[in-house]
């Protein structure tokens, strides 16, 4: 659905503004692409003619959501995703904006590609979509990208997508440089060397399932190795998926020395654990493996405490062909774009977050590292706003999902709460119905 620009009153409404640390009933104006205003009592006050006048029942209105790490396939993979097919599922989830991820063919990892992307997704795309650079050329970890230029392109960050930069002097310069920028580095950390053959967490699950393990230490290695250059550098960086304790610890540690440090978690090691593979299920085979319970506990309590600032889909299409595999051969990754909201609903609704945490995590935090509009219901912000119904309960159908793979870890799971609609610029792209 995408309807005209006139003005919309979501009336009646309980208001979830984490910039300004609002949760409250109240009604938002929105007119000309922009909030107009948000708070109690603008519908009785009168509003212009011509307004669409939706009352929302005391459903949640907040800002929407900014995924900061998705895979979509243009360009060269679009079998698995397009601008098209993944603006239409974030939308279904109330994500206004996807930042993509340059490990594409060919690789995001110069002007021209950049260009190509916020070309294309603007003339296909119901969201926003902003494209994350490759760190280095070709994401082959050998040669840094001329990180000033992609920025001037319209890059919002920089990365090689699900590889390592291994070469200690090569992250070294990319910090430096980037500082200078004032460009956020967004490094997966994982020794690709610890992770050999391995396809699922590291310890006795595994051992009983008869598959090899990959130790969290992989993960902690590089992390513990990227704070020491950020001490050196002073640069701006970014843990794209932290999944352990051990992480935790080193990340709490680099905050506390003052280091311009960040991090993001997965919905899905947010809300599930290894034990979830059960009888190898592959469609929870992912890159990172969850983890155990004891971690899953940690991310949540380390994103209560904003220690974790962002939590983000990772969404990851995959063709059944490569999914319906036995576990050891299945490619990694799963689907996250209209899950990754109703999921997080969960840990709400289980007391393990607040809505306020929940959409500052998901929608003010990322807007705010990334500089982009949004993440906000001020007077004057840009009109990329939800409606969130809460209550209802529903079963999720892969069938029904907008992706064009179906590689989902919530296969038939049941859910409480839902987005009910989705603007974007101040156009309504989503209603369910």
């Amino acid at each position: 659905m995408l309807t005209d620009r006139r003005p919309i009153l979501l009336a009646n409404a309980r208001l979830i503004d984490p910039s300004r640390d609002l949760d409250g009933i109240g009604d938002v104006l929105i007119a000309d692409g922009v909030i107009r205003d948000a708070r109690r009592g603008i519908g009785a006050a009168g509003v212009p003619e011509g307004t669409d006048i939706v009352n929302c029942a005391g459903m949640i209105v907040a800002p929407g959501l900014v995924d900061m790490r998705a895979f979509v396939g243009e360009p060269g993979a679009n079998h698995r995703e397009t601008f098209a097919s993944a603006s239409r599922a974030a939308a279904a989830g109330g994500i206004t904006t996807i930042i993509c991820q340059p490990d594409t063919s060919p690789a995001i990892d110069n002007s021209a590609t950049v260009d190509f992307v916020l070309r294309r997704a603007r003339d296909t795309a119901i969201v926003n979509i902003h494209p994350m650079a490759a760190l280095t050329k070709g994401l082959r970890g050998e040669e840094m990208t001329e990180i000033g230029l992609l920025k001037a392109a319209g890059a919002v960050a920089f990365t090689d997508g699900d590889h390592s930069v291994m070469n200690a002097m090569l992250m070294r310069r990319a910090l430096t440089y980037a500082r200078d920028f004032d460009a956020l580095i967004v490094h997966y950390t994982e020794d690709p060397h610890l992770v050999g053959e391995g396809v699922m967490n590291e310890g006795e699950f595994a051992s009983r399932l008869g598959l090899t393990g990959i130790p969290s230490a992989a993960e902690a290695m590089v992390l513990e190795r990227d704070m020491r250059l950020v001490a050196l550098t002073g640069g701006r960086y970014h843990a794209a998926s932290i999944t352990c304790a051990e992480s935790i610890e080193i990340l709490k540690r680099a905050r506390d020395a003052g280091l311009r440090v960040s991090a993001s978690a997965s919905i899905n090691h947010l809300t599930l654990n290894e034990n979830d593979i059960g009888p190898y299920r592959s469609y929870l085979k992912l890159s990172p493996p969850l983890r155990t319970e004891d971690d899953r506990k940690a991310l949540v309590a380390a994103v209560a405490s904003g220690l974790i600032d962002v939590v983000m889909s990772d969404h990851n299409p995959q063709d059944v062909e490569t999914k319906r595999l036995p576990f050891a051969e299945a490619e990694a990754g799963a689907i996250g774009l209209e899950t990754m909201l109703v999921a997080g609903l969960r840990l709400v609704h289980a007391g393990e977050l607040d809505y306020t945490t929940l959409i500052r995590a998901m929608s003010t935090r990322p807007a705010e590292l990334l500089g982009l509009p949004g993440g906000s219901l001020r007077a004057g912000a840009v009109a990329d706003v939800i409606v969130i119904d809460s209550d209802t309960p529903w079963v999720l159908d892969p069938a029904e999902l907008q992706s064009q793979c179906k590689n989902t870890p919530f296969d038939e799971a049941r859910f409480t709460g839902r987005v009910a609609r989705t603007i974007v610029g101040g156009r309504t792209v989503f209603e369910h119905v």
